[in-house]
């Protein structure tokens, strides 16, 4: 299993991005409208939730009436920032991960959410695959991804100021590790991974820097709101939000000790035993590290 080829990830070890983007980056619009998103489409209540690219934990609290919520991010200091913001509580538990070897059993979850994280996923179907082999059936998906299709990109490409076609299926790489995608091939890609799609919201259609500069985010999330509905109809906006079920498969039971959550990477053995500071595996003895509360998958030790 170690030897499987896998995309690059996309790392912000290190990064001030939650500082640098949502905190002075002036993108207190766009975190309302992902607020309002949310909070339409999430469950009520639910026993273990897993965002997928937590980052820093900015959108964490808002997953209230879930007993447990499992943040995942390929970054340590992403995590430690979430840990910072959270503080300290039986309710969170952080690991380090890559989204293309989820070091989950089958069908653990019973609610996950990926948001502003698909973006950065160089092959988004295999992806998907993965988050589908985590969840229960029923379980609820809500996934966002940035819609190459959107009003501004059909503008510049109709007077020729961008070479791609918005219209085309294929991800637009607009930087590395930055994918732009078609609303038919996501739609495509979670049919092939066994979800059924429930809702589609349409967000984030103010976002332009002249009029985010001119009126209060406040006004313009309230008329987001209004308008996120037609992404039933349409999907020309430069963020779609996604709430999708969870397809077949077989039904599994939570554990309480959160080390049954985990498999072993390299052989796919479970339950993993608990030693401290790391995960031994005892069928092929390869060892993950839990260091300042993280549980760390990414590179395993033999």
């Amino acid at each position: 299993m170690s030897e499987e080829k896998h995309p690059p990830v996309c790392d912000y070890e290190g990064s001030d991005y939650q500082t640098r983007f949502w905190e002075i980056g002036g993108r207190d619009y766009e975190d309302r409208c992902e607020a309002i998103a949310l909070k339409r489409l999430l469950p009520h209540s639910g026993k273990l939730m897993l965002e997928l690219g937590a980052g820093a934990g900015r959108n964490t609290p808002r997953y209230t009436g879930f007993e447990r919520i499992v943040l995942l991010d390929y970054s340590r200091t992403q995590l430690k920032q979430a840990q910072e913001r959270l503080g300290a509580s039986d309710l969170y538990i952080f690991v380090a991960a890559d989204i293309y070897r989820l070091p989950f059993v089958d069908s653990l979850f019973d609610a996950t959410t990926m948001v502003r994280t698909l973006h950065h996923m160089a092959d988004a179907p295999a992806a998907l695959r993965q988050v589908r082999n985590v969840l229960q059936p029923g379980a609820t998906f809500i996934l966002e991804y940035a819609n190459k299709r959107n009003l501004k990109s059909i503008l510049r490409y109709a007077l020729h100021r961008q070479r791609w076609s918005p219209f085309t299926l294929e991800p637009v790489e607009f930087a590395p590790l930055n994918f732009d995608f078609h609303p038919r091939a996501v739609n495509a890609w979670l049919r092939e991974a066994r979800f059924r799609t429930i809702k589609i919201l349409a967000v984030s259609h103010f976002r332009i820097n002249l009029l985010k500069r001119i009126i209060p985010a406040s006004i313009l999330a309230g008329l987001d709101s209004l308008f996120q509905w037609t992404g039933a109809l349409w999907q020309y906006t430069p963020s779609v939000f996604i709430k999708a079920s969870a397809e077949g498969g077989k039904t599994g039971i939570i554990p309480v000790d959160p080390i049954a959550f985990f498999k072993c990477l390299e052989c796919g053995h479970t339950p993993l035993v608990d030693q401290g500071e790391r995960l031994f595996c005892p069928a092929c003895t390869h060892t993950w590290k839990f260091l300042d509360g993280i549980y760390d998958f990414r590179r395993g030790e033999s």
